[in-house]
């Protein structure tokens, strides 16, 4: 074997951003696109959900649940990463050309990018393309107001997703615009409407020496997770209701909730997404064999609220 043989470095893909900027939207339009692609999902929580909205392709993935890659879950990010490269190498004909990682909303993703830099076996078999960040022009500014990990993901972009924006108010976005030029000026900013965006735009990225803005360094998390199981269907206009009392009580405490549930109206079972004040219109989601007809939800809180999940019971049975 000629030791001097270069080895092929595949390229990664970041996709970071906050709760319910988008990321996973946009990583469902790119995979559209690029479908040989092998995928790692990180969710905060021990209930992954962000799957289910990729469950139209087949793609290599991973699913990393129950912290986030820049805390406990750090760990198991780098045997995902070589098992991916030693089924790559073991195929003649290569499974993927690419791996995207979308990191938790949560997450500050400076250790991902140690990882992939830092560590040598993983060094030279891959190379970082990009960081690509979805920020919400609606809600962006007040979760870069609250939360430093937020800011984090912002001031390690290199190309910024700005979603939401056909939504947004002329403050918002002058609001969202003086953030993006403290946090990442010498990032790329694209405006992107549900995740439609050119996909040779990001998949052709390449990694910049860019000016960092002023990137908080001490990120300390200060979220919980709460995961319910619901074993039976329930009508979509009673947890409606439900769930837009919970937004409603824990106004500054709730920044995101999403889950698949089913309900008797139909065997489809419907995806619910809502943030900080703001429930999203559901979707149903085609019917998989994988499907067991349980019902999950996750709420990401900002601090400890030890009553959600009774008063959203109570609201039920009411």
């Amino acid at each position: 074997m000629n030791s001097n043989k270069a080895i092929k470095r595949i390229p990664v893909i970041i996709i970071s951003g906050f709760l319910g900027s988008g990321k996973t939207t946009l990583l469902n339009h790119l995979l559209k696109h690029a479908p040989k692609s092998a995928v790692i999902i990180n969710e905060f929580g021990a209930t992954p959900i962000d799957q289910q909205l990729l469950r139209d392709h087949k793609v290599p993935m991973s699913v990393l649940a129950g912290g986030c890659l820049c805390c406990q879950i750090r760990g198991s990010l780098t045997p995902v990463l070589k098992n991916l490269r030693m089924a790559w190498d073991a195929n003649v004909d290569k499974p993927f050309d690419r791996v995207i990682i979308e990191t938790s909303g949560v997450a500050n993703p400076e250790p991902v990018l140690d990882t992939l830099l830092r560590e040598r076996w993983l060094s030279t078999r891959y190379h970082l393309q990009a960081v690509i960040t979805t920020v919400s022009a609606i809600a962006g500014a007040d979760a870069l107001g609250r939360f430093t990990e937020a800011q984090a993901q912002l001031g390690w972009a290199d190309t910024v997703v700005l979603t939401h924006s056909d939504l947004a108010s002329p403050a918002q976005l002058a609001a969202i615009s003086a953030w993006l030029d403290k946090l990442a000026p010498s990032a790329s900013r694209l405006n992107v409407v549900q995740g439609a965006v050119t996909p040779e735009l990001l998949l052709g990225l390449s990694k910049k020496i860019r000016r960092l803005g002023q990137i908080l360094n001490d990120v300390e998390h200060r979220f919980n997770s709460i995961s319910l199981q619901l074993d039976d269907p329930i009508a979509w206009p009673r947890l409606q209701i439900a769930l837009e009392f919970l937004l409603n009580k824990y106004q500054q405490k709730l920044v995101r909730l999403k889950g698949v549930v089913f309900t008797p109206e139909s065997p489809e079972p419907l995806l619910i997404q809502g943030v900080t004040h703001k429930l999203y219109p559901s979707v149903r989601l085609a019917v998989r064999s994988t499907d067991d007809g349980k019902g999950r939800l996750v709420f990401i809180t900002a601090g400890d609220v030890t009553s959600l999940a009774e008063d959203l019971m109570a609201k039920l049975r009411s």
